[in-house]
């Protein structure tokens, strides 16, 4: 069992730094990412500018919503093709059965529908929504995150987590404070 181990099964969430300034918390989180540490997040009463690139996170949405578009675009020619020149055509003043021109709105609209659907279905798991509880409610000091203060958290299950070096590695970081956070 390694330190990691240890710390994380022992009730241990993680270590949270509290800042009051929001160029102090990405200052912060850059620092952290370049110290090595991957699982973290910051907390603020607003989103700040440059937070979610300091931490290292890529988003996958855009790809996401990408792949429900081009699914949705696929899917609605698909349909209107097999409905309109295979299953029931209909001659109608001697046009042609396969007239793309005229599967353009439709197509579009259930790219839009697909797409907006994979974007909304997409933040709920992305996000780890719903999530009515978590340990950073336990901090006393946590309230402020909505109100003024600024939070990092480095969690007790990242691989380079050390609860004594990474509360000495955040201390440098020169906080307000930083606070065990309990499972």
């Amino acid at each position: 069992m390694n330190s990691t181990d240890t710390y994380h099964t022992s009730g241990l969430h993680g270590l949270m730094a509290e800042f009051d300034d929001p160029e102090k918390l990405v200052a912060a989180a850059e620092a952290t990412r370049d110290a090595g540490y991957s699982k973290m997040n910051c907390y603020s009463p607003y989103p700040i500018e440059g937070a979610w690139e300091a931490m290292g996170h890529k988003s996958p949405m855009s790809k996401l919503v990408l792949l429900g578009g081009v699914t949705g675009c696929l899917l609605g020619f698909s349909f209107i093709t097999w409905t309109q020149v295979i299953d029931y055509p209909w001659n109608i003043g001697g046009r042609p059965t396969f007239s793309w021109p005229s599967f353009i709105p439709p197509i579009f609209e259930t790219t839009i529908m697909f797409a907006g659907l994979t974007a909304a279905i997409g933040m709920f798991l992305v996000n780890g929504l719903p999530r009515p509880y978590h340990p950073v409610f336990n901090v006393p000091a946590f309230i402020r995150a909505s109100k003024d203060r600024y939070f990092l958290v480095i969690e007790a299950s990242d691989s380079n987590f050390d609860q004594t070096a990474t509360r000495s590695f955040l201390q440098g970081l020169e906080p307000l404070e930083v606070n065990d956070v309990e499972e």
